[in-house]
């Protein structure tokens, strides 16, 4: 299916990124710190220009080095003569609310220059996946995949903030691209490749660990199919050509590890060059304390105290709490239930509901061709299968992951966002991509050997597919007046099923409110002249900063703000007071908001804070 012609794609490619940037460099602008910028932000700083991990360490540092970069053109003022540094294991929420808004720095400026990095891999990762795609596929794939990732609500939405989670989605697609292309032709320079890729990636995101087990599923997979695929009949010579192929396979991919791990070890090797060794040893032994294996604990204070192994016993820190917290899971509120033990359900409808129907449609169109081909297919047996996983490996690999990775994350407690399952978006546009293509593809004829002939010829190639063009044309219009629309409230998207107003009452958090809007509410009181607000904010900004004397800390159980005035609520804070506590969650009545039932909605900031006038 590839073709030739690659300048003018790739110009198309580059200019859809070039326009999404911008538009997510505009949409961001006005978006105040969200919850989880409050302590990767000043541990950026802290990491580039103190060489000290103490903030933040459940985050592997690569993302966070990357914002904290280009603070470097401002010297902001970091006081590290707080108990938030000196004093407090992890201090980095006090830190960052220090750093932003209490030591004479300017907290917008520091936003913009901290996301612009994010916001430039989000284009470095559309232009990577741009290139694998048409590698594998050509260009018509290659453009309807990058079109259907730069158009993707939730992607525009985690491409405009200092976490984690596009690095994330990164960290996965060039893990497995350079894994793909390393089992096909496992030389020299694609171990290398590998073992740099499987490196990055574990510096971006803690959650990369799954790597490990993927990449020996995947030399298994390689290795059966590899032997089915030759012409053996007794299953012993199946079992010695598996033996052949995976063993090999198996020390290689071992190298690409320790690759890895050295990258590990000479990046952490900066960030605790200047982290006193009994402060390091002692935040250690606290945040572990509840840990249960506690072999594995003696294990990272060893390696802590071992010179040539402290990077890694810090390495080792970050992954373990987030082991712990997997394992503890998170309090969120859920289609009007508020649990911390999580929902089967969740990621599946949080999917359906926040990406856009248009995608949805073309994602069952492109089942319908896969399932087809499958139906179609003369050879339906084990040998057959394996043969095609072995020719078209990449793909083969792509399901797995996509299926692996969502099974995973539905049977984890942990329930904080769509974001969670960031990392199967790549592969499933290139998935839904190559279906449609499929589906549009003209049938192949013998040259005709009549006028008659050549005129049903005609009409098969040129008149035929022009029904399933205009319907491919309605639907990507409809998919980007859809994105359109939203602007620049990307975080709270949720598609036409429930609407962009309505998102917070079916599931929260990060997918709705994470406290972007607080710059909005103080644009909005001015506009509206109200010089008294009690609020009740969930968020990384600082109320007291953009708000000034008009704000007063308020929440439920303080009861009725006093009368003749307004309170605004985030949507966060509301529906967990809200929602039906469920399986052993308990909520005190006084914190359920029940008092603001007989007050009626006035406004909102943006989408995600509400705003009532008490009578």
């Amino acid at each position: 299916m590839a073709d030739n012609n690659k300048s003018f794609p790739g110009l198309v490619a580059f200019a859809i990124l070039a326009v999404m940037f911008a538009v997510i460099l505009a949409s961001s602008w006005n978006d105040s710190a969200i919850m989880d910028e409050l302590a990767h932000i000043p541990a950026a700083y802290s990491y580039v220009t103190l060489k000290d991990m103490r903030l933040n360490p459940e985050h592997p540092p690569l993302i966070k080095d990357l914002a904290g970069i280009p603070l470097l053109l401002l010297n902001p003022d970091f006081p590290t003569d707080k108990d938030s540094w000196t004093k407090d294991i992890n201090g980095q929420w006090i830190q960052g609310s220090i750093f932003l808004y209490e030591s004479g720095n300017n907290p917008d400026t520091i936003l913009h220059l901290s996301r612009l990095p994010i916001m430039l891999l989000f284009v470095l990762f559309g232009w990577l996946f741009f290139i694998w795609s048409r590698s594998l596929y050509g260009n018509k794939v290659a453009l309807l995949s990058v079109f259907l990732y730069t158009f993707s609500p939730t992607i525009i939405a985690h491409s405009r903030y200092v976490t984690t989670d596009l690095g994330a989605a990164f960290a996965f697609f060039i893990g497995l691209a350079a894994f793909f292309r390393f089992i096909e032709k496992p030389d020299a320079s694609r171990i290398i490749l590998a073992g740099v890729a499987f490196g990055i990636a574990e510096l971006l995101k803690f959650s990369l660990f799954l790597l490990v087990p993927i990449y020996l599923i995947l030399v298994l997979l390689w290795s059966i199919a590899s032997a089915y695929s030759e012409n053996i009949a007794s299953r012993s010579d199946k079992f010695k050509a598996f033996i052949k192929v995976f063993f090999p396979l198996l020390g290689k991919v071992i190298l690409i590890g320790l690759i890895g791990v050295l990258l590990i070890w000479i990046l952490y090797v900066w960030h605790v060059w200047n982290y006193p060794l009994d402060r390091e040893i002692g935040d250690a032994t606290s945040i572990l304390s509840s840990f249960r294996l506690r072999s594995l604990v003696s294990l990272d204070l060893w390696l802590m105290k071992t010179p040539l192994l402290r990077p890694l016993g810090q390495y080792l820190l970050g992954l373990m709490m987030v082991l712990q917290r997997a394992a503890g899971g998170n309090t969120t509120y859920y289609l009007g239930e508020i649990s911390n033990t999580g929902w089967r359900s969740y990621f599946p409808v949080a999917y359906a509901l926040k990406e856009t129907i248009a995608f949805h449609i073309l994602s069952l169109v492109a089942l319908y061709v896969a399932i087809q081909r499958i139906f179609k297919s003369q050879n339906k047996n084990l040998k057959s299968a394996f043969i095609w996983i072995k020719n078209n490996f990449a793909l083969a690999g792509s399901i797995f992951f996509t299926a692996f990775y969502w099974l995973y994350s539905i049977s984890t407690p942990l329930n904080i966002g769509l974001r969670h399952v960031l990392p199967t978006f790549p592969f499933i546009f290139l998935m839904v991509s190559l279906g449609i293509v499929r589906w549009l593809e003209k049938p192949t004829y013998e040259k005709p050997a009549s006028i008659a002939e050549s005129i049903h010829v005609a009409h098969k190639k040129f008149i035929e597919p022009i029904p399933k063009l205009i319907f491919l044309s309605l639907v990507l219009l409809w998919l980007v007046l859809s994105v359109v629309a939203a602007y620049p409230y990307y975080l709270s998207y949720y598609n036409e099923f429930i609407g962009l107003d309505n998102g917070y009452k079916y599931i929260n958090d990060s997918n709705y409110d994470w406290g972007q809007d607080l710059k909005r509410l103080a644009h909005k009181t001015d506009e509206l002249g109200i010089n008294k607000i009690y609020l009740d904010y969930f968020g990384g900004g600082s109320p007291k900063y953009y708000l000034g004397d008009k704000y007063e800390s308020w929440n439920s159980a303080k009861g009725i703000p006093p009368s003749k005035s307004y309170f605004a609520v985030s949507t966060t804070f509301l529906m967990g007071g809200l929602g039906t506590p469920i399986r052993g969650f308990k909520i005190d009545p006084a914190d359920t908001y029940s008092w603001l039932r007989e007050f009626k909605l006035m406004g909102r900031a943006g989408t995600s804070i509400l705003i009532y006038e008490i009578p």
